[in-house]
């Protein structure tokens, strides 16, 4: 009777230990689908942080110009990494004039009467600039959008000339 017994616990073995091979597995399996995607992660982060740095550095290429004389959309390269070859090519949408209100340069009575009958031949306008950036055309996986707000001082004739 011996015999059958120890037979018995020999496929027993087997059994115990091809189920502990198989949890091993999926444990192993689990952390490095786990890590995998902790690593997408930090990367699409970094592809972000990259294309927002690429979007302002764009946006201040621009405000570098004297935009407000002709505001049309460009495209703008930029080298984040200062290898002589661009990185991410930001796409400016045409400058928007916002708003644009009379200097505080005029006399306090002036601001009631319309400009063109006052001293106050100046304007405080505010501009907004968008820079997009899309993965088809760039090193990183990201899409972004930027806008930035600038004040701009312009002559009557500028701001009638660019401003609605």
């Amino acid at each position: 009777m011996r015999a059958c017994t120890r037979n018995a616990q020999r496929g027993t073995a087997l059994v115990v230990s091809l189920i502990m091979l198989v949890l091993v597995t999926l444990l192993v399996m689990t952390a490095l689908n786990l890590a995998s995607s902790t690593f997408r992660s930090v990367s699409n982060t970094q592809f972000r942080d990259e294309a927002i740095a690429a979007a302002n550095v764009a946006i201040q290429t621009v405000l570098s110009t004297p935009f407000v004389d002709e505001p049309q959309s460009d495209q703008v390269a930029v080298d984040l990494d200062r290898d002589n070859a661009p990185d991410y090519l930001v796409d400016i949408a045409r400058p928007e004039c916002i708003s644009a209100d009379v200097a505080s340069v005029a006399d306090p009575s002036s601001l009631q009467l319309d400009p063109s009958l006052t001293a106050a031949s100046t304007w405080n306008t505010v501009w907004d600039i968008a820079a997009n950036v899309a993965p088809e055309n760039n090193a990183g996986e990201a899409s972004v959008r930027v806008h930035a707000g600038v004040r701009v001082l312009l002559t009557q004739a500028q701001k009638d000339d660019v401003c609605e």
